[in-house]
C-alpha cells in the first residue's frame, strides 16, 4: 500500500518505473491501477509523458494496455479515441482488429458497431483479404470473428462502400465467417438501390446455398430488386420460395409485386396485377390503401379509368378511406381521356369527404384543360391557386408554359416563366426544353442559343429530351448532318439516345428521300442496343411505300410482325392507304386483314 501511495504522489516515479522495466513491469498491478486511474479520470497531462518516454508511440502504449490483466475495455477505448483526437495517433489494421475482438468477446455490440462505423474513415484503406487475415491472426474465436466481420459488412454499406461489402459477402465463406440476415439485408438494399440486379440474384442464391437465415426483409428486398428490373417471373418465384422457407409474405411483398406488374408487366399486366390482389386476399392478407392506390394508378395509366373507379368502389367497401393520392390518379386518368368534367366531379367528392386537393391535383387540372386547348380555363385555375397563396412548384409552372408553347403563344409562356422567377421557383431542364422547342418552331435560332447558354450558366445539363427537340428541329429544316452531330454529342455526354431520337433521324432522312441513310440509322440503333419499335417500322413502311418500293415496305411489315410487335392504327392506315388502295396486297398473316375490316 505504501508503494501505491508513493506512485500516486509522484508521477515522475511512475514514469521512471514504467520506462526502466517495460517488459516486466506491465504486469505489476500497482502500475496497472495507476494507469487505469489516470485514464478513468482523464488526466491526460499525466499520461502524455509516460507515452512519450523512450520515444514510445500511442500505438506502442495501446499494445501494452492489451497485455494488462483484465484491464477495463472502456478505458482502452477511451485512450484510443483520445490519442486519435489529441495526438493524431495512427494505428494499424491489427490494432483496430484487437479492439474489435475485445469488444466482441465482451458482447459490447453497440460500442463495437460505433467503433466499426468510424473505421473506414480513420484507418488506412483496407482490403477484404487484409481485414480477414488480421482477424484470424488476432483471434481464434470463430464466433467473435464472425460477429466482427458481420458488422464490418454493414459498416461498409453505411459508408457507401458497396463494392467492398459485396466482395466481403462473397469471400466470407472462404474464411469461415458466418453472416447474419441483418448485414446481408443492408447490402441487398444497397445493391437494389444501385440497380445491380445481377448481384442481388447472386447474393440471394448464395444465401440459400449457405443456409443463411433469411427473414421477411430479405425476401421483400430481393422481390423489390427483381421487380424494378422487370424480372417479374423471378420475383414471383422468390415469393413462392418464402413459404417453402417458413416465411409468410405480407402486404408489402404483394404491393411490391403488384407495382412491378403495373409498371413493367407488358401486355396483360393489369390482368395479372388484379389476379395478385385476389390471390393475396385468398391467403388472408388484407390489402392496404397503398395496394389499391397502386392498382388504381396502374389501371388509369393503362387507359382503363373505369377499372380504376371499380377498384375505388371495392376499396371503400373494404372500409378503407381513399386519400389525395387515390383521387389524383383517377383525376389524372380522366383528364388524360379529356373528361375534365368527370374529373371535376371527383374533386367535389374529395372535398365532400374532407380531402383538400394539393398542388399535384391542381397541376393535373391545368394540364387537362391545356390538352383540350382550354387555355383560358387553365390560366384562371392557375391564377386562383396563386391568389389563394398555395405554394406552386416547378411542375405547375412547366405545365402552363408547355401549354402556351404548344399553342404558339410564346409571349404568354415567357410571362409565366418570369412569374416563376419572381416566385423564387427555379426552372429545370423541362422548363427550358418547352421554350427551346417553341423557339425552334418559331425559327428564332438566336433565342435558342441564348436559352442553351443560360442553362449552362445555371448548371443545368441538357437531357435526352433537349437533344430530341434539337434533333427534330434540325431534321425538319433538312439539316440532317447537324442532327447526326448532335446524336454523336449525346454519346460523348454519356446520354443514351431514346427510340424518339433514332426514329426522328430516320424520319428526317426519309423526308429527304435518303432511304439508304435511314436504314443505316436503323442499323446504328440496333447496334447501340435499341430494338426498333412500332414507330420505327411505321416510318420505314411509309417512306418506302411513298417511294413506290412496296415490296420493301412489305418486308418491313413482316419484320415488325416477326419481332412480336403489335401494329397500331397508324400501321393499319398505312397498309390501307399506301398499299391496298394502290393495288398492292401485302403478303402478311390473315389476322391483319380482319382488323382492317373493322376500321
Amino acid at each position: 500500500m505504501s508503494r501505491l501511495r508513493r506512485l500516486g504522489s509522484q508521477p515522475s516515479l511512475l514514469l521512471h518505473t514504467f520506462t526502466a522495466a517495460r517488459p516486466s513491469i506491465i504486469f505489476d498491478p500497482d502500475i496497472q491501477f495507476r494507469i487505469s486511474s489516470i485514464i478513468s479520470r482523464q488526466k491526460w497531462s499525466e499520461l502524455r509523458p509516460i507515452i512519450q518516454s523512450e520515444s514510445s508511440t500511442p500505438a506502442d502504449f495501446l499494445r501494452q494496455l492489451f497485455r494488462f490483466d483484465n484491464f477495463n475495455s472502456d478505458l482502452i477505448i477511451s485512450f484510443f479515441k483520445w490519442s486519435q483526437q489529441r495526438c493524431n495517433a495512427v494505428y494499424s489494421i491489427e490494432d483496430y482488429v484487437r479492439l474489435f475482438i475485445l469488444l466482441a468477446n465482451e458482447k459490447k455490440y453497440p460500442k463495437l458497431r460505433s467503433l466499426l462505423h468510424t473505421f473506414p474513415k480513420q484507418a488506412e484503406p483496407v482490403s477484404i483479404s487484409t481485414f480477414c487475415h488480421s482477424l484470424l491472426t488476432v483471434s481464434d474465436n470463430v464466433c467473435a470473428n464472425s460477429v466482427v466481420f458481420d458488422m464490418f459488412i454493414s459498416t461498409l454499406v453505411s459508408n457507401g462502400k458497396v463494392d467492398l461489402a459485396f466482395e466481403g459477402f462473397m469471400r466470407a465463406g472462404d474464411y469461415g465467417f458466418k453472416l447474419s440476415a441483418r448485414s446481408c439485408n443492408s447490402m441487398l438494399a444497397a445493391l437494389v438501390k444501385d440497380g445491380r440486379t445481377g448481384n442481388v440474384e447472386f447474393a440471394y442464391k448464395e444465401m440459400v446455398r449457405r443456409r443463411t437465415g433469411m427473414d421477411l426483409i430479405t425476401f421483400n428486398t430481393v422481390v423489390s430488386g427483381l421487380c424494378k428490373a422487370g424480372k417479374l417471373n423471378k420475383a414471383s418465384d422468390v415469393v413462392e420460395d418464402m413459404s417453402v422457407r417458413g416465411v409468410t409474405p405480407n402486404v408489402v411483398t404483394y404491393n411490391t409485386l403488384i407495382d412491378g406488374y403495373c409498371k413493367r408487366g407488358g401486355e396483360g399486366r393489369m390482368y395479372k396485377a388484379d389476379a395478385l390482389l385476389k390471390k393475396m386476399v385468398e391467403k388472408g392478407i388484407s390489402p392496404s390503401v397503398i395496394t389499391y392506390n397502386i392498382l388504381i394508378d396502374g389501371f388509369c395509366k393503362d387507359d382503363n379509368v373505369g377499372a380504376g373507379i371499380r377498384i375505388l368502389k371495392e376499396m371503400k367497401e373494404q372500409g378503407l378511406r381513399p386519400g389525395v393520392i387515390t383521387y389524383n390518379s383517377l383525376i389524372n386518368g380522366l383528364c388524360a381521356d379529356g373528361k375534365v368534367d368527370e374529373a371535376m366531379s371527383l374533386r367535389d367528392e374529395m372535398l365532400a369527404i374532407g380531402l383538400e386537393p394539393n398542388i399535384v391535383t391542381h397541376s393535373i387540372f391545368i394540364n387537362g384543360y391545356s390538352k383540350k386547348s382550354l387555355l383560358k380555363e387553365a390560366r384562371e385555375l392557375f391564377d386562383n391557386i396563386m391568389s389563394e397563396g398555395i405554394p406552386l412548384n416547378v411542375l405547375t409552372f412547366n405545365t402552363l408554359i408547355n401549354a402556351y408553347c404548344r399553342e404558339g403563344e410564346l409571349e404568354e409562356a415567357l410571362a409565366i416563366f418570369n412569374l416563376m422567377l419572381d416566385n423564387k421557383v427555379s426552372p429545370n431542364v423541362s422548363t427550358y426544353n418547352c421554350l427551346i422547342g417553341a423557339y425552334y418552331r418559331d425559327g428564332d435560332m438566336e433565342a435558342v442559343r441564348k436559352l442553351l447558354s443560360e442553362m449552362e450558366e445555371k448548371g443545368l445539363k441538357s437531357d435526352v429530351v433537349t437533344y430530341n427537340v434539337r434533333i427534330d428541329a434540325m431534321c425538319k429544316s433538312g439539316e440532317t448532318r447537324k442532327a447526326v452531330r448532335l446524336l454523336d454529342e449525346m454519346s460523348k455526354m454519356g446520354l443514351n439516345p431514346s427510340h424518339v431520337t433514332y426514329n426522328t433521324l430516320m424520319a428526317g432522312y426519309c423526308k429527304q428521300g435518303n432511304l439508304k441513310a435511314a436504314l443505316t440509322m436503323k442499323k446504328r440503333m440496333e447496334k447501340e442496343g435499341k430494338r426498333p419499335n412500332v414507330v420505327t417500322f411505321n416510318v420505314l413502311i411509309k417512306a418506302f411505300s411513298e417511294s413506290g418500293k412496296l415490296e420493301e415496305a412489305n418486308r418491313f411489315l413482316n419484320e415488325m410482325l416477326e419481332k412480336g410487335l403489335v401494329p397500331n392504327r397508324i400501321t393499319y392506315d398505312l397498309i390501307k392507304e399506301e398499299m391496298m388502295e394502290k393495288g398492292f396486297v401485302p403478303d402478311i398473316d390473315g389476322h391483319l386483314y380482319s382488323d382492317l375490316g373493322k376500321s
